[in-house]
């Protein structure tokens, strides 16, 4: 039979260090996921106990604990500390195509960053990278713009033209190349959140062969 293994308290804990209404966060959030408290405690490694007194701020949680109780409950450690989020402006201003670090890409932020998903504005020169493919967890949506877009999936080329669009999943082995002499624009949202944005998109790849 397992047992929990209670963390022992900071004996350097001091009144100045505990931070104001975290227990009543953690208990909010905590109903907000529906879960018990039995329930939530199991899924951090807590005892009923423990959580209750962490509820009713008669103990201070670590630095562990929090984490392990922002995943439970599906939010971030900073919500749980009572931090405010920086304010988003939702409006991003058009601007000029800057050339990107690899194959001559072009493109411009067209959403906020640190959201789920993010897009993009992108000009594909002709005949570039037209060898890389690339396979990577998301999705991917384009709009072509101007121009006509070769869209290699797996096995299976497409020709798009302006007014054109497509949705696919970024596991499928796929690869972009514009077919027209003035090259291909078009709007490209991706959802791979946890990787640079540059790399998403023109940068550094593995063929696949």
């Amino acid at each position: 039979m397992s047992r929990t293994i209670e963390p022992e308290p900071d004996p350097a804990a001091g009144a100045d260090q505990e931070v104001a209404g975290l227990g009543a966060r953690l208990r909010e959030q905590r109903h907000r996921s529906g879960l018990t408290l039995e329930a939530a405690a199991a899924r951090v490694g807590l005892s009923p106990a423990h959580l209750s007194r962490l509820e009713t701020e008669r103990r201070q949680p670590s630095l562990p604990v929090l984490l392990g109780l922002s995943r439970a409950y599906a939010t971030t450690v900073a919500e749980l500390l009572g931090e405010e989020p920086p304010r988003r402006d939702p409006v991003v201003r058009g601007g000029r195509l800057e050339p990107g670090r690899a194959g001559g890409w072009s493109y411009q932020r067209a959403g906020a960053p640190g959201r789920a998903m993010q897009a993009l504005r992108v000009h594909i020169p002709p005949a570039v990278q037209d060898a890389v493919v690339r396979v990577h967890p998301g999705e991917e949506w384009l709009y072509v713009t101007e121009g006509r877009l070769r869209l290699a999936l797996g096995d299976t080329d497409h020709l798009l033209g302006p007014g054109d669009a497509a949705h696919f999943d970024s596991l499928t082995p796929h690869r972009l190349a514009a077919d027209s002499a003035g090259g291909a624009e078009l709007l490209f949202v991706h959802t791979l959140l946890q990787s640079p944005l540059g790399e998403l998109c023109i940068g550094p790849s593995v063929p696949v062969h």
